[in-house]
């Protein structure tokens, strides 16, 4: 593994982290009208606190973008995966509690997961899937998931729906992140007229911004700890299937290789289930309340 893309992949984590944390202090205070709406975020940008959050979501996915113009995905996404350590250490900061069993367990799990899913798959790269076909069945099914779980979300709103809707944006996000280093090298390849000519840069730029309005709707109606999980969680998963399925990234594939891989992922989930239901994270607001103004801070 490059010694760049570790420190690339782990700073954009950082950022990524430090941001989520950022916006759900701000997103909390958001009207519940604005949920799922644009309006949204036309009122958390009137507020420092997401301004700074969103500032550094941004250079966390630059970052995270030169990663993956360097790195194959299935060797990125589980490094940003760890964005819930950091998240996890400035919301300490904030509550000013403890480890303990359950923080110490989750950060082990994460770790000793994203470890063992890069050792035993060795992931590198490969030629990529040049059939269509291939790649927007891939596509269509991670988007048609996360538009079948924004769904289900709007019905439940308050009890499951924050949940459903960081699963559907985190789906969106790592098809994101494939769509990012296909951009990338297609401006390596042609400059800047063989990006634009492309439909990839337009559609990461739509499913960014699909994306946030998801993870803020989310943010807004729940604490951190229903939301981020599920989100980071939700990104490698389908980074991964994405880098594997059209992107030509290769994992090893022998038995005891993917048993590991198999392990190390499901380390990785339960300890991101364990880190972002520590309490620690920070709660959200009473949304019992008909609605709430919007105060910056």
């Amino acid at each position: 593994m490059s010694v760049l893309v570790l420190t690339l992949a782990v700073s954009a984590a950082c950022c990524l982290g430090f941001g989520f944390v950022l916006q759900q202090n701000a997103a909390r205070q958001a009207p519940l009208s604005d949920f799922l709406s644009p309006r949204l975020l036309l009122d958390l940008v009137k507020v420092p606190r997401w301004l700074g959050g969103i500032g550094l979501m941004v250079v966390g996915m630059v970052l995270g973008a030169i990663a993956l113009g360097q790195g194959e995905v299935s060797l990125v996404e589980p490094l940003l995966a760890t964005n819930l350590l950091f998240a996890l250490a400035l919301s300490r900061r904030q509550t000013k509690q403890p480890l303990g069993r359950q923080g110490w367990a989750g950060l082990a799990l994460l770790a000793g997961g994203v470890s063992a899913f890069i050792a035993a798959g060795e992931p590198r790269g490969g030629s990529a899937v040049t059939d269509p076909f291939r790649h927007w069945l891939i596509i269509g099914a991670m988007i048609g998931l996360a538009l079948l779980l924004t769904t289900y979300a709007k019905r439940s709103r308050l009890s499951a729906g924050p949940v459903l809707l960081a699963l559907a944006a985190g789906l969106l996000y790592g098809v994101q992140d494939a769509l990012t280093r296909v951009s990338g090298q297609r401006f390596t390849e042609g400059g800047l007229a063989e990006l634009l000519t492309g439909w990839q840069p337009y559609a990461v730029l739509a499913l960014g911004v699909t994306g946030l309005v998801l993870v803020q709707s989310a943010f807004e109606t729940a604490p951190l700890r229903m939301s981020l999980p599920a989100l980071t969680a939700a990104q490698p998963l389908a980074g991964i299937v994405c880098g594997v399925g059209f992107l030509g990234d290769r994992l090893r594939t022998d038995t005891a290789a993917l048993t590991w891989e198999a392990v190390g992922l499901a380390a990785i989930v339960t300890g991101i289930v364990l880190l972002g239901m520590h309490p620690a994270m920070p709660c959200g607001a009473d949304n019992s309340a008909p609605a709430r103004d919007l105060q910056p801070s």
